[in-house]
């Protein structure tokens, strides 16, 4: 028996010494995937897995579709000085570039969204630019053109002359739901091409002061500067939106970052394509919240629901209908409006020329009024966040 025994430690002994021996000098035999560095260090190597396929929860499937239609925009605009040509200025101040003038230059992002060319992206982003430049993924350069734009959405439309272009597919923003997971693709301070993640944290911000009709996208996937235009898509890779605006007190991302939703960009892109600008309705009125004390100033006692007008532009559309001061706007052709911003996108939605039912309550009673809208004039100037 004792001899049996010490066959036996003395075998286990040998194999032992000889698994050391092969995992340290030769651990691939093992199918460990040892590899040795340039210095000859012995390392472990991961098998190699052709086609495997991508970790749980990696979104890298979405962001290889939808990263090559995201472009990054390089824009430059000439700023004269009024006063270059005072002698005392340029006692002072020197020539600043002998023609006084200089070059400013700003940085945005893009979404492909046509083979024909055209880009997505905000207005704030080419506004008032004398060059536009448009880098593709692939290292691709080329010169774009403005289309038209749309201050009020902060949208505008680009369009480039390349071809075999990559194009996003277009999602579908009316069905996303708060806490769905979602992607930021765009050029944040020029570091280059960039994804971040993060969920949809609330849905219709509004009265955010950023642009005329606001229905943003909350999200807290990081947004910075230079991601401005850049897409925000879904898991599979489809926009959803255009990202245009953060809420920040440093001027990097704080958790708090709006997007356009992609159906309001798909709107103003076949109106701007096919008409050249988006034309849209215009009543000429003055709208504010219900509030109790104007309830009680207009003497309307018997809604606590809709928009109450509290101006109405003479000569305007609604003043010819009979609009007043006091009119608690309820419904919009049929379909109820409950704040300012509601009503003023049932108005934009309406033909120019057509007329259009509103029903208000003026005092204690209802009234009727077939409205006639007008085109909305375009705004006098754009002011940024």
């Amino acid at each position: 028996m004792k001899r049996l025994w010490l066959l036996f430690s003395q075998a286990v002994t040998v194999f032992v010494a000889a698994y050391f021996v092969v995992a340290t000098l030769q651990p691939e035999w093992l199918g460990r995937g040892g590899t040795r560095s340039a210095a000859g260090v012995a390392l472990l190597q991961a098998p190699a897995t052709p086609g495997a396929q991508p970790a749980n929860g990696s979104f890298s499937a979405a962001a290889h579709r939808a990263a090559p239609a995201v472009v990054s925009i390089n824009t430059s605009k000439e700023v004269r000085n009024l006063r270059s040509n005072d002698p005392w200025f340029q006692f002072f101040f020197g020539d600043q570039g002998g023609q006084g003038s200089q070059s400013q230059v700003g940085l945005g992002s893009g979404v492909i969204v046509s083979p024909d060319g055209y880009i997505l992206t905000n207005n704030h982003v080419v506004e008032g630019a004398d060059e536009i430049e448009v880098t593709l993924t692939d290292g691709r350069r080329a010169r774009a053109r403005v289309i038209g734009t749309d201050p009020d959405t902060d949208l505008a439309i680009l369009k480039v002359a390349l071809d075999k272009l990559p194009v996003i597919v277009l999602g579908n923003s009316d069905t996303l739901d708060v806490g769905d997971r979602v992607l930021a693709i765009g050029n944040p301070f020029g570091v280059g091409q960039t994804v971040t993640s993060g969920i949809v944290s609330a849905l219709g911000r509004n009265q955010l002061g950023i642009n005329t009709f606001e229905n943003f996208i909350q999200t807290d996937a990081a947004i910075n500067p230079g991601n401005s235009g850049g897409a925000l898509v879904d898991v599979s890779g489809n926009l959803l939106g255009i990202n245009t605006a953060i809420y920040s007190r440093s001027g990097g991302s704080m958790g708090i970052g709006f997007a356009i939703p992609v159906s309001t960009a798909r709107l103003v892109l076949d109106s701007i394509v096919r008409d050249g600008k988006v034309t849209r309705g215009w009543i000429g009125v003055e709208p504010s919240v219900l509030s109790p004390e104007l309830a009680e100033a207009f003497g309307v006692k018997k809604t606590t629901r809709g928009v109450i007008v509290i101006g109405v532009a003479q000569n305007g559309p609604a003043a010819q209908a009979g609009m007043r001061p006091g009119d608690v706007v309820l419904r919009v052709d049929g379909k109820s409006v409950v704040s300012a911003p509601e009503l003023l996108s049932a108005v934009a939605a309406l033909k120019p020329g057509t007329d259009s039912v509103f029903q208000v309550q003026r005092g204690d009673r209802l009234v009727e009024l077939h409205v006639n809208p007008g085109v909305r004039p375009r705004p006098q100037r754009n002011v940024r966040r």
